[in-house]
Protein backbone atom coordinates (compact mmCIF):
# COMPACT_ATOMS: atom_id res chain seq x y z
CA UNK A 1 0.00 0.00 0.00
CA UNK A 2 1.43 3.46 -1.21
CA UNK A 3 1.74 5.77 1.87
CA UNK A 4 0.62 9.16 1.02
CA UNK A 5 2.72 11.76 -0.02
CA UNK A 6 2.84 15.33 1.74
CA UNK A 7 2.58 18.09 -0.01
CA UNK A 8 5.23 20.16 -0.70
CA UNK A 9 5.31 23.36 1.37
CA UNK A 10 4.31 26.56 -0.51
CA UNK A 11 4.27 30.39 0.77
CA UNK A 12 0.79 30.05 2.43
CA UNK A 13 2.36 27.29 4.94
CA UNK A 14 4.61 29.77 6.05
CA UNK A 15 2.09 32.43 6.26
CA UNK A 16 0.59 32.36 10.05
CA UNK A 17 4.21 32.37 10.91
CA UNK A 18 5.57 35.21 8.85
CA UNK A 19 2.38 37.43 9.68
CA UNK A 20 3.13 36.71 13.70
CA UNK A 21 6.84 37.21 12.86
CA UNK A 22 5.89 40.51 11.34
CA UNK A 23 3.68 41.80 14.20
CA UNK A 24 6.36 41.29 16.17
CA UNK A 25 8.48 43.41 14.53
CA UNK A 26 5.92 46.23 13.76
CA UNK A 27 5.03 46.20 17.71
CA UNK A 28 8.82 46.60 18.46
CA UNK A 29 8.85 49.60 15.80
CA UNK A 30 6.52 51.23 14.14
CA UNK A 31 3.37 50.45 16.26
CA UNK A 32 5.00 51.30 19.54
CA UNK A 33 6.07 54.20 17.66
CA UNK A 34 2.47 54.80 16.47
CA UNK A 35 1.06 54.38 19.87
CA UNK A 36 3.38 55.35 22.03
CA UNK A 37 3.19 58.75 23.81
CA UNK A 38 6.60 60.32 23.57
CA UNK A 39 5.55 63.74 24.48
CA UNK A 40 6.42 63.99 28.48
CA UNK A 41 9.77 62.18 27.27
CA UNK A 42 10.66 64.77 25.04
CA UNK A 43 9.81 67.64 27.19
CA UNK A 44 11.80 65.83 29.97
CA UNK A 45 14.73 65.20 27.56
CA UNK A 46 15.15 68.29 26.12
CA UNK A 47 14.74 69.78 29.47
CA UNK A 48 12.01 72.16 28.32
CA UNK A 49 8.08 72.83 27.92
CA UNK A 50 6.29 75.00 25.37
CA UNK A 51 3.65 76.39 26.66
CA UNK A 52 1.03 77.47 23.86
CA UNK A 53 -1.19 80.44 25.11
CA UNK A 54 -2.79 83.93 24.46
CA UNK A 55 -1.92 87.48 24.59
CA UNK A 56 -4.30 88.44 27.43
CA UNK A 57 -4.33 90.24 30.75
CA UNK A 58 -5.57 86.81 31.97
CA UNK A 59 -3.27 84.57 30.26
CA UNK A 60 -0.17 85.90 29.59
CA UNK A 61 1.63 89.42 29.22
CA UNK A 62 4.18 91.33 29.49
CA UNK A 63 5.17 94.39 31.93
CA UNK A 64 8.19 95.98 31.65
CA UNK A 65 9.83 92.73 30.26
CA UNK A 66 8.23 90.84 33.34
CA UNK A 67 6.00 88.13 31.91
CA UNK A 68 2.50 88.12 34.29
CA UNK A 69 -0.55 86.22 33.91
CA UNK A 70 -2.88 83.87 35.93
CA UNK A 71 -2.07 80.96 32.98
CA UNK A 72 1.56 81.60 32.51
CA UNK A 73 1.87 81.28 36.26
CA UNK A 74 0.16 78.30 36.07
CA UNK A 75 2.64 77.23 33.37
CA UNK A 76 5.52 78.45 35.38
CA UNK A 77 4.55 76.05 38.67
CA UNK A 78 3.84 73.01 35.92
CA UNK A 79 7.57 73.58 34.51
CA UNK A 80 8.90 73.76 37.83
CA UNK A 81 6.57 70.41 38.89
CA UNK A 82 8.27 68.77 35.79
CA UNK A 83 11.66 70.14 36.47
CA UNK A 84 12.21 72.01 32.91
CA UNK A 85 12.44 74.99 31.93
CA UNK A 86 9.23 77.13 30.46
CA UNK A 87 9.10 78.62 27.09
CA UNK A 88 5.97 80.47 25.87
CA UNK A 89 4.73 80.70 22.19
CA UNK A 90 1.79 82.67 21.18
CA UNK A 91 0.56 82.12 18.03
CA UNK A 92 -2.86 84.05 18.25
CA UNK A 93 -6.30 83.23 19.37
CA UNK A 94 -7.38 81.63 16.27
CA UNK A 95 -4.69 79.15 16.04
CA UNK A 96 -4.40 77.71 19.32
CA UNK A 97 -5.66 74.24 18.01
CA UNK A 98 -3.68 74.47 15.23
CA UNK A 99 -0.34 75.20 16.98
CA UNK A 100 -1.11 71.91 19.12
CA UNK A 101 -1.69 69.80 16.76
CA UNK A 102 0.80 70.86 14.48
CA UNK A 103 3.39 70.49 17.37
CA UNK A 104 4.58 74.09 17.66
CA UNK A 105 3.83 73.30 21.29
CA UNK A 106 3.34 70.53 24.00
CA UNK A 107 0.00 71.82 25.56
CA UNK A 108 -2.55 75.10 25.61
CA UNK A 109 -3.32 76.90 28.75
CA UNK A 110 -5.21 79.74 27.75
CA UNK A 111 -8.32 80.00 29.38
CA UNK A 112 -10.19 77.54 27.56
CA UNK A 113 -13.75 76.25 28.45
CA UNK A 114 -13.66 72.27 28.25
CA UNK A 115 -16.45 71.83 25.61
CA UNK A 116 -17.37 68.85 23.02
CA UNK A 117 -16.37 70.43 19.84
CA UNK A 118 -12.94 71.32 21.52
CA UNK A 119 -13.11 67.83 23.04
CA UNK A 120 -13.13 66.40 19.54
CA UNK A 121 -9.62 68.06 18.71
CA UNK A 122 -7.75 67.63 21.73
CA UNK A 123 -7.68 65.62 25.45
CA UNK A 124 -8.36 67.98 27.89
CA UNK A 125 -7.51 67.37 31.36
CA UNK A 126 -9.26 68.08 34.74
CA UNK A 127 -10.97 71.25 35.41
CA UNK A 128 -9.41 73.79 37.14
CA UNK A 129 -12.02 77.17 37.34
CA UNK A 130 -15.57 76.83 36.97
CA UNK A 131 -16.70 79.98 34.58
CA UNK A 132 -19.95 81.13 33.44
CA UNK A 133 -20.72 83.29 29.95
CA UNK A 134 -21.83 86.72 30.97
CA UNK A 135 -23.97 89.70 28.81
CA UNK A 136 -21.67 92.78 29.05
CA UNK A 137 -23.59 95.84 28.99
CA UNK A 138 -23.09 100.02 29.95
CA UNK A 139 -24.46 100.73 33.11
CA UNK A 140 -26.68 103.14 32.11
CA UNK A 141 -28.47 100.49 29.50
CA UNK A 142 -31.77 99.80 31.47
CA UNK A 143 -33.52 97.99 28.04
CA UNK A 144 -30.97 94.61 28.87
CA UNK A 145 -32.26 92.90 31.57
CA UNK A 146 -32.69 89.22 30.40
CA UNK A 147 -31.42 86.79 27.85
CA UNK A 148 -34.84 87.38 25.49
CA UNK A 149 -33.97 91.19 25.66
CA UNK A 150 -30.89 90.39 23.35
CA UNK A 151 -33.20 90.17 20.46
CA UNK A 152 -32.83 92.71 18.37
CA UNK A 153 -29.41 93.26 19.74
CA UNK A 154 -25.94 93.46 17.99
CA UNK A 155 -23.54 91.55 20.38
CA UNK A 156 -19.62 91.90 19.91
CA UNK A 157 -17.51 89.04 20.48
CA UNK A 158 -14.09 87.36 19.38
CA UNK A 159 -13.96 85.20 16.66
CA UNK A 160 -13.69 81.49 17.64
CA UNK A 161 -14.70 82.17 21.21
CA UNK A 162 -17.07 79.93 23.23
CA UNK A 163 -19.30 82.91 23.32
CA UNK A 164 -19.76 83.23 19.32
CA UNK A 165 -20.78 79.60 19.37
CA UNK A 166 -23.73 79.92 22.17
CA UNK A 167 -24.73 82.94 20.63
CA UNK A 168 -25.22 81.19 17.17
CA UNK A 169 -26.85 78.83 19.39
CA UNK A 170 -29.60 80.78 20.47
CA UNK A 171 -29.84 82.23 17.02
CA UNK A 172 -30.92 78.72 16.07
CA UNK A 173 -33.42 78.88 18.95
CA UNK A 174 -35.10 81.70 17.79
CA UNK A 175 -33.53 84.29 19.62
CA UNK A 176 -33.20 87.21 16.95
CA UNK A 177 -30.10 88.59 17.61
CA UNK A 178 -27.14 89.78 15.10
CA UNK A 179 -23.32 89.01 15.84
CA UNK A 180 -20.15 90.49 15.10
CA UNK A 181 -17.52 88.65 15.61
CA UNK A 182 -13.93 90.35 15.72
CA UNK A 183 -10.99 88.28 14.55
CA UNK A 184 -8.12 90.27 16.11
CA UNK A 185 -9.60 92.25 18.85
CA UNK A 186 -9.56 90.35 22.46
CA UNK A 187 -12.41 90.49 24.61
CA UNK A 188 -10.82 92.45 27.37
CA UNK A 189 -11.25 95.45 24.77
CA UNK A 190 -14.31 94.69 23.91
CA UNK A 191 -15.40 95.02 27.22
CA UNK A 192 -13.59 98.57 27.48
CA UNK A 193 -15.62 99.82 24.16
CA UNK A 194 -19.09 98.98 26.27
CA UNK A 195 -17.43 101.02 28.88
CA UNK A 196 -17.03 103.54 26.33
CA UNK A 197 -20.42 103.19 24.87
CA UNK A 198 -19.18 102.72 21.58
CA UNK A 199 -20.91 99.47 21.14
CA UNK A 200 -24.16 98.29 22.72
CA UNK A 201 -23.25 94.20 24.46
CA UNK A 202 -20.62 91.61 24.47
CA UNK A 203 -20.15 88.68 26.54
CA UNK A 204 -17.04 87.36 28.32
CA UNK A 205 -16.68 84.19 30.87
CA UNK A 206 -16.99 85.28 34.51
CA UNK A 207 -13.83 85.64 35.94
CA UNK A 208 -12.97 88.10 32.84
CA UNK A 209 -15.85 90.13 33.53
CA UNK A 210 -15.64 90.49 36.90
CA UNK A 211 -11.69 91.57 36.50
CA UNK A 212 -12.14 93.68 33.66
CA UNK A 213 -15.06 95.95 36.53
CA UNK A 214 -12.31 96.97 38.01
CA UNK A 215 -10.97 98.58 35.35
CA UNK A 216 -13.96 99.72 33.79
CA UNK A 217 -16.18 100.23 36.44
CA UNK A 218 -19.13 101.49 33.96
CA UNK A 219 -19.63 98.06 32.37
CA UNK A 220 -22.91 95.98 33.87
CA UNK A 221 -22.46 92.17 34.60
CA UNK A 222 -25.91 91.77 33.37
CA UNK A 223 -26.69 88.13 33.28
CA UNK A 224 -25.65 84.84 32.23
CA UNK A 225 -25.82 83.11 28.85
CA UNK A 226 -25.03 79.81 29.75
CA UNK A 227 -24.43 76.82 32.11
CA UNK A 228 -21.51 76.59 33.68
CA UNK A 229 -18.40 75.92 32.48
CA UNK A 230 -14.94 74.47 33.21
CA UNK A 231 -11.63 75.97 32.37
CA UNK A 232 -8.71 73.48 31.41
CA UNK A 233 -5.44 72.64 29.63
CA UNK A 234 -5.51 70.62 26.12
CA UNK A 235 -3.29 68.30 24.60
CA UNK A 236 -2.51 66.18 21.76
CA UNK A 237 -5.50 63.05 22.35
CA UNK A 238 -2.43 60.53 21.98
CA UNK A 239 0.23 62.18 24.98
CA UNK A 240 -1.69 60.19 27.28
CA UNK A 241 1.16 60.41 29.67
CA UNK A 242 1.81 64.09 29.56
CA UNK A 243 -2.27 64.52 30.36
CA UNK A 244 -1.89 62.10 33.43
CA UNK A 245 1.30 64.57 34.80
CA UNK A 246 -1.18 67.18 34.10
CA UNK A 247 -4.17 66.21 35.61
CA UNK A 248 -1.54 64.97 38.84
CA UNK A 249 -0.38 68.68 38.94
CA UNK A 250 -3.56 70.21 39.61
CA UNK A 251 -4.38 67.63 41.89
CA UNK A 252 -1.47 68.77 43.68
CA UNK A 253 -1.71 72.22 43.50
CA UNK A 254 -5.32 72.14 44.63
CA UNK A 255 -4.06 70.08 48.04
CA UNK A 256 -1.01 72.14 48.65
CA UNK A 257 -2.82 75.79 48.02
CA UNK A 258 -0.97 76.76 45.00
CA UNK A 259 -3.77 76.85 42.72
CA UNK A 260 -5.65 79.05 45.57
CA UNK A 261 -2.61 81.19 46.64
CA UNK A 262 -2.51 82.22 42.70
CA UNK A 263 -6.42 82.56 41.97
CA UNK A 264 -5.72 85.12 44.85
CA UNK A 265 -3.17 86.95 43.17
CA UNK A 266 -5.25 87.44 40.34
CA UNK A 267 -9.02 87.51 40.77
CA UNK A 268 -9.16 87.70 44.74
CA UNK A 269 -12.01 90.05 45.63
CA UNK A 270 -13.14 90.50 42.30
CA UNK A 271 -16.32 89.93 43.58
CA UNK A 272 -16.17 93.38 45.63
CA UNK A 273 -17.45 96.17 43.86
CA UNK A 274 -17.94 99.60 44.52
CA UNK A 275 -19.16 101.71 41.94
CA UNK A 276 -18.73 105.21 43.23
CA UNK A 277 -14.84 104.40 44.94
CA UNK A 278 -13.88 102.55 41.43
CA UNK A 279 -14.74 105.46 39.98
CA UNK A 280 -13.00 107.91 42.84
CA UNK A 281 -9.93 105.78 42.25
CA UNK A 282 -9.58 106.34 38.73
CA UNK A 283 -10.07 110.06 39.15
CA UNK A 284 -7.29 110.95 41.81
CA UNK A 285 -5.12 108.84 39.36
CA UNK A 286 -5.04 111.78 37.56
CA UNK A 287 -5.54 114.51 39.85
CA UNK A 288 -3.47 113.31 43.09
CA UNK A 289 -0.85 110.83 41.97
CA UNK A 290 1.25 112.73 40.04
CA UNK A 291 2.01 115.22 42.76
CA UNK A 292 3.96 112.44 45.09
CA UNK A 293 4.76 109.67 42.48
CA UNK A 294 8.57 110.73 42.54
CA UNK A 295 8.34 110.11 45.98
CA UNK A 296 6.88 106.61 45.82
CA UNK A 297 9.13 105.76 42.98
CA UNK A 298 12.28 106.69 44.97
CA UNK A 299 10.98 105.14 48.25
CA UNK A 300 9.49 102.10 46.77
CA UNK A 301 12.93 101.32 44.51
CA UNK A 302 14.94 102.01 48.17
CA UNK A 303 13.56 99.27 49.93
CA UNK A 304 12.98 96.93 46.37
CA UNK A 305 8.65 97.04 46.75
CA UNK A 306 6.56 97.55 43.53
CA UNK A 307 5.47 101.08 43.48
CA UNK A 308 2.30 100.16 42.60
CA UNK A 309 1.63 98.11 45.61
CA UNK A 310 3.03 101.38 47.80
CA UNK A 311 0.60 103.99 45.28
CA UNK A 312 -2.18 101.08 46.47
CA UNK A 313 -1.95 101.26 50.02
CA UNK A 314 -1.52 104.82 49.96
CA UNK A 315 -4.95 105.34 48.60
CA UNK A 316 -6.40 102.85 50.96
CA UNK A 317 -5.04 104.83 53.75
CA UNK A 318 -5.81 107.96 52.52
CA UNK A 319 -7.28 108.26 49.57
CA UNK A 320 -4.10 110.56 48.29
CA UNK A 321 -4.79 112.76 51.16
CA UNK A 322 -2.29 114.33 52.74
CA UNK A 323 -4.86 116.08 55.58
CA UNK A 324 -6.70 112.90 56.55
CA UNK A 325 -6.94 112.21 60.08
CA UNK A 326 -8.27 108.83 61.38
CA UNK A 327 -10.99 108.47 64.28
CA UNK A 328 -8.21 106.41 65.85
CA UNK A 329 -5.98 109.17 66.19
CA UNK A 330 -3.17 108.05 63.19
CA UNK A 331 -2.79 110.72 60.23
CA UNK A 332 -1.36 111.67 57.02
CA UNK A 333 -1.14 110.18 53.42
CA UNK A 334 -0.20 106.79 55.19
CA UNK A 335 -1.78 107.62 58.34
CA UNK A 336 1.36 106.82 60.88
CA UNK A 337 0.25 106.68 64.08
CA UNK A 338 2.23 108.65 66.92
CA UNK A 339 4.46 106.24 68.32
CA UNK A 340 5.00 104.64 64.72
CA UNK A 341 5.99 108.02 63.33
CA UNK A 342 8.79 109.06 66.37
CA UNK A 343 9.80 105.15 65.94
CA UNK A 344 10.67 106.24 62.46
CA UNK A 345 11.91 109.73 62.54
CA UNK A 346 8.96 111.47 61.26
CA UNK A 347 8.54 114.84 63.10
CA UNK A 348 5.76 116.07 61.01
CA UNK A 349 3.06 112.98 59.71
CA UNK A 350 0.51 115.93 57.95
CA UNK A 351 4.09 116.34 55.64
CA UNK A 352 3.26 114.00 52.44
CA UNK A 353 7.04 113.33 51.99
CA UNK A 354 7.81 112.29 55.41
CA UNK A 355 4.65 109.61 55.88
CA UNK A 356 5.68 108.18 52.44
CA UNK A 357 9.03 107.76 53.77
CA UNK A 358 8.19 107.02 57.22
CA UNK A 359 5.22 104.71 55.67
CA UNK A 360 7.46 102.56 53.43
CA UNK A 361 10.14 102.31 55.48
CA UNK A 362 7.92 101.03 58.29
CA UNK A 363 6.01 98.33 55.41
CA UNK A 364 9.47 97.19 54.48
CA UNK A 365 10.33 96.65 58.50
CA UNK A 366 7.29 94.92 58.74
CA UNK A 367 8.03 92.23 55.89
CA UNK A 368 11.47 91.61 57.00
CA UNK A 369 9.92 90.82 60.76
CA UNK A 370 8.18 88.17 58.63
CA UNK A 371 11.22 86.66 57.46
CA UNK A 372 9.89 83.37 58.36
CA UNK A 373 7.12 83.44 55.76
CA UNK A 374 9.08 81.63 53.12
CA UNK A 375 7.06 83.17 49.96
CA UNK A 376 8.14 86.52 49.22
CA UNK A 377 4.78 88.02 47.95
CA UNK A 378 2.74 85.72 51.07
CA UNK A 379 5.19 87.67 53.41
CA UNK A 380 4.64 90.74 52.17
CA UNK A 381 0.78 90.19 52.45
CA UNK A 382 1.57 89.57 56.32
CA UNK A 383 3.93 92.91 56.61
CA UNK A 384 0.46 94.74 54.86
CA UNK A 385 -1.92 93.54 57.47
CA UNK A 386 0.60 94.19 60.31
CA UNK A 387 0.54 97.67 58.73
CA UNK A 388 -3.39 97.94 59.47
CA UNK A 389 -3.58 96.03 62.67
CA UNK A 390 -0.12 95.62 64.53
CA UNK A 391 2.69 93.14 64.29
CA UNK A 392 1.48 90.91 67.34
CA UNK A 393 -1.90 90.65 66.69
CA UNK A 394 -0.95 89.00 62.97
CA UNK A 395 1.72 86.98 65.23
CA UNK A 396 -1.78 85.74 67.47
CA UNK A 397 -3.49 84.57 64.54
CA UNK A 398 -1.01 82.58 62.99
CA UNK A 399 -0.52 80.99 66.89
CA UNK A 400 -4.26 80.66 66.40
CA UNK A 401 -4.34 79.22 63.47
CA UNK A 402 -1.71 76.06 64.09
CA UNK A 403 -4.33 75.67 67.10
CA UNK A 404 -6.86 75.04 64.90
CA UNK A 405 -4.63 72.55 62.91
CA UNK A 406 -3.62 75.35 59.92
CA UNK A 407 -0.05 76.06 59.68
CA UNK A 408 0.17 79.61 59.76
CA UNK A 409 2.20 80.62 56.95
CA UNK A 410 -0.36 81.24 53.78
CA UNK A 411 -2.57 84.56 53.32
CA UNK A 412 -5.44 81.86 53.22
CA UNK A 413 -5.05 81.01 57.02
CA UNK A 414 -4.69 84.51 57.95
CA UNK A 415 -7.68 85.21 56.51
CA UNK A 416 -9.78 82.50 58.65
CA UNK A 417 -7.78 83.33 61.87
CA UNK A 418 -7.93 86.84 61.86
CA UNK A 419 -11.48 87.78 61.96
CA UNK A 420 -11.85 84.92 64.87
CA UNK A 421 -9.71 87.94 66.78
CA UNK A 422 -12.76 89.38 67.27
CA UNK A 423 -14.34 86.57 68.97
CA UNK A 424 -14.03 86.65 72.80
CA UNK A 425 -13.47 82.37 72.62
CA UNK A 426 -10.60 82.99 70.88
CA UNK A 427 -9.31 86.10 71.68
CA UNK A 428 -9.18 85.94 75.38
CA UNK A 429 -6.42 82.90 74.93
CA UNK A 430 -3.99 85.31 72.92
CA UNK A 431 -1.08 87.18 74.51
CA UNK A 432 -2.34 90.38 72.49
CA UNK A 433 -6.14 90.14 73.09
CA UNK A 434 -8.84 91.76 71.35
CA UNK A 435 -8.43 92.81 67.41
CA UNK A 436 -10.82 94.15 65.09
CA UNK A 437 -9.54 91.61 62.72
CA UNK A 438 -11.85 91.68 59.89
CA UNK A 439 -10.41 94.73 58.90
CA UNK A 440 -7.05 93.58 58.02
CA UNK A 441 -7.95 91.00 55.56
CA UNK A 442 -10.44 93.46 54.03
CA UNK A 443 -7.70 96.09 53.48
CA UNK A 444 -5.15 93.22 52.18
CA UNK A 445 -8.26 92.66 49.35
CA UNK A 446 -9.17 96.14 48.66
CA UNK A 447 -5.02 97.65 48.55
CA UNK A 448 -4.65 93.98 46.08
CA UNK A 449 -7.62 95.56 43.60
CA UNK A 450 -6.39 99.01 43.64
CA UNK A 451 -2.66 97.20 43.11
CA UNK A 452 -4.33 95.10 39.97
CA UNK A 453 -5.84 98.60 38.71
CA UNK A 454 -2.23 100.30 38.56
CA UNK A 455 -1.07 97.91 36.65
CA UNK A 456 -2.90 97.36 34.07
CA UNK A 457 -3.16 101.34 33.98
CA UNK A 458 0.75 101.01 33.81
CA UNK A 459 0.40 104.52 35.15
CA UNK A 460 3.51 106.45 34.26
CA UNK A 461 5.88 108.25 37.24
CA UNK A 462 7.93 110.60 35.02
CA UNK A 463 5.49 112.15 32.59
CA UNK A 464 3.01 112.95 35.72
CA UNK A 465 5.82 114.00 38.16
CA UNK A 466 5.65 117.11 39.67
CA UNK A 467 7.89 120.08 41.11
CA UNK A 468 7.12 119.15 44.55
CA UNK A 469 7.68 116.14 44.79
CA UNK A 470 10.46 114.84 46.92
Amino acid sequence: MNEPVAPKPTVLHFLPILLAVFLVILTETGLYFFFHDFSLEKIQKRGILTVITDNSPTAYYLYRETPMGFEYELAREFAAYLGVALEVRVPGWNRLFDALLSGEGDLVAAGIARTQERQSLAEFSIPYMPVRQQAIIHKNNYTIETLHDLAGCTIHVRQGTTYEHRLQALQKEGVALTIVSHRDIPTEELIRLVAEKQIPVTVADSHIALLNRRYYPDIKIAFPIEEEQHLAWAVRRKDKALAAEVNAFFKTIKNNGVLEKLYNQYYGAVDVFDYVDLKTFHQRLETRLPEYSRTIRTQAEKYDIDWRLIAALIYQESHFDSTAVSHTGVMGIMQLSENTALALGVTDRMNPFQSIRGGVRYLAELRQLFSDIEDPQTRLLFAMAGYNIGYSHVRDAQELARRLGLGGNTWQDMKTTLPLLQLSEYYTTTPNGYARGKEPVEFVDKVLGYYDILKQKEVAFDKNDQPGGQ
